[in-house]
């Protein structure tokens, strides 16, 4: 076992001794050569599984061309991801950025520019209670996350609060001030909670109704996870903006603000960033779009997806567990127990690494190419931990 350095780095989470060196499609391996099914994949980053071909070998080719030239100038790799998500969206422009946070922090400069050229000023934006936009200032100021309202105060203002899947809470929150309405259509960190397809149908007519911007956070649930390239497609509707993160790159750091041509108000100077849109990056993210983009690929993350649930399903009733949540493969198991930090810790010592958002709440983020096979070794890992523990509480 290779000692390491950890004390040079911040320590701001949680995190076991256990070093990964070496990653290939659903597993990780450490140090010492122990392997794990990784079923949190960087929360939901590695869509395509950990290195996977297409995305190392469109690295390293254009590793080899060029690293960056600036923002200052164009770059052929930005110009055909953007070509290509507008084509694949119902959006006319997109601004590369580096993180889901950076994106999310763009939409809401997006819309407050938006008010201020169309909307006298407007600047306020409704989010949701229990929503996760980032940890800058103006996206933990956006979130509707509790463990944020005490930290770095005072928070960027503008920022009104709604309830997710009650109309009537966002439309007597609207009032002369107001720009936009931000949310995801699944809330993953509080727990993989969705919007339904009606609550965001209401959402949009509402905001068209007042002339508002209506902003879709698809970070966790874009570039397939739910079963569309875009969650948007199951809900008859569109957005005015979006931002992607996560899986668009495929496990390098990508993100990206897509608009449509009426939400488009930048003006020169008004957005940038040193490595915006640099074509590595862009190269990693058009590798992944057209996996994802495969004409069978979408499908069978449905089925698989579908797969999983019923699994996930078949769990809970064999050990008197909640219900299953989500879409596609973003899904959570509800334990109806504060026993899901505990089984998170036995899942890693047994090599299968899960992901509890809240004390009560497993969510699963499998690579999108996922085997079957993998899933079975995950549910029995699973269902042997629950056995276990449903053995001691009966003793106890």
């Amino acid at each position: 076992m290779t000692t390491h350095p950890y004390d040079a780095l911040m320590d701001i989470t949680a995190r076991p001794k256990t070093v990964f060196v070496r990653g290939a499609g659903s597993y990780l391996w450490d140090d010492s050569r122990k392997r794990y099914l990784d079923f949190v994949q960087g929360w939901a980053v590695n869509c395509l599984g950990h290195s996977p071909p297409a995305v190392a070998d469109a690295l390293g080719a254009q590793a080899k061309r060029l690293l960056t030239p600036s923002p200052a100038f164009y770059n052929e790799p930005s110009l055909k991801l953007a070509q290509a998500l507008v084509e694949n969206s119902a959006f006319d422009q997109v601004f590369f950025a580096n993180s889901g946070a950076e994106a999310n922090e763009g939409a809401i400069k997006l819309a407050r520019k938006f008010g201020s050229v169309h909307k006298g000023g407007a600047f306020e934006i409704i989010s949701f209670e229990g929503g996760f936009h980032g940890r800058t200032l103006a996206t933990m100021s956006a979130s509707g996350k509790k463990a944020f309202e005490p930290l770095f105060e005072p928070k960027v203002a503008g920022f009104k609060k709604a309830r997710l899947n009650d109309i009537a809470s966002v439309e007597k929150l609207i009032n002369d001030n107001t720009v936009a309405v931000m949310l995801e259509p699944i809330q993953g960190e509080s727990g993989v909670w969705p919007a339904t397809d009606q609550f965001l149908q209401q959402l949009r007519a509402l905001t068209e109704a007042h002339g508002l911007l209506l902003i879709f956070d698809e970070i966790q649930t874009g570039m397939g996870r739910t079963g569309k390239l875009f969650h948007y497609e199951h809900t008859g509707i569109a957005p005015d903006i979006m931002t992607l993160g996560k899986g668009i790159g495929g496990g390098v750091p990508l993100a990206a603000l897509l608009a449509t041509e009426r939400a488009s108000c930048f003006e020169h100077g008004d957005q940038g960033g040193t490595f915006n849109g640099n074509p590595i990056m862009c190269a990693a993210g058009l590798a992944v779009l057209e996996e994802v983009g495969k004409p069978d690929f979408l499908k069978a993350v449905t089925e698989t997806g579908l797969l999983l649930e019923s699994e996930l399903q078949k769990v809970s009733a064999r050990h008197g567990l909640g219900g299953v949540r989500g879409r596609g493969l973003l899904l959570a198991l509800d334990l109806k127990l504060p026993i899901a930090p505990g089984i998170v810790a036995q899942a890693f010592e047994a090599g299968v690494l899960l992901n509890a958002p809240q004390l009560d709440t497993l969510r699963f983020m499998p690579a999108l190419n996922v085997a079957k096979a993998e899933i079975a070794e995950m549910i029995d890992c699973l269902d042997g931990i629950l056995t276990k523990a449903g053995a001691a509480r009966r003793v106890a």
